[in-house]
């Protein structure tokens, strides 16, 4: 499962290890969704300036937000065999710092959260009424139990 992750920030450091807990929170995210090694995603990190255009293009909203989905397959099914890429998890690393603030964990299970969150709205999920949005979120908190980064493990 090809994992590309770029940092197209300066605002928030990132260690290395940032980087393989975001590799392995998608490769989880897919493997738990019956994705195998075809599936490609690419995660980016950014800024709350770079996300704040995004948002404002693609969503007509004007404000930083922590994540954007862009899916390459989106309406459209998934191909039988061959190469299967996702798309695209833009993620700011400022918002996210806040967030992990607020919440009362780590940057690394914020981030990690995003990472998953975005690339379930890769695959189809969606939680604009309450159940999708019960089922989505147990989704998200499944796969990051088995990162070990459940709230419980996380200081939320």
């Amino acid at each position: 499962m090809p994992v590309l992750v770029s940092n197209l920030q300066a605002e928030v450091e990132l260690e290395d290890e940032m980087y393989d807990l975001i590799v392995e929170a998608v490769n989880c995210a897919l493997k738990t969704e019956g994705y195998g090694e075809e599936a490609e995603v690419s995660v980016v990190f950014v800024d709350d300036a770079y996300i704040q255009g995004l948002n404002q293009q693609y969503r007509g909203i004007d404000a930083p937000t922590d994540v954007l989905s862009f899916a390459m397959q989106e309406g459209e099914p998934f191909p039988e065999e061959g190469e299967l890429i996702l798309g695209d998890v833009v993620i700011s690393l400022e918002t996210a710092r806040r967030q992990a603030s607020e919440y009362g964990h780590s940057l690394a299970r914020e981030v990690a959260y995003l990472a998953v969150h975005g690339v379930l709205h890769l695959l189809g999920y969606d939680h604009g009424g309450e159940d999708d949005r019960r089922v989505m979120r147990n989704k998200e908190e499944e796969i990051l139990a088995r990162l070990n980064l459940s709230p419980k493990n996380s200081g939320k």
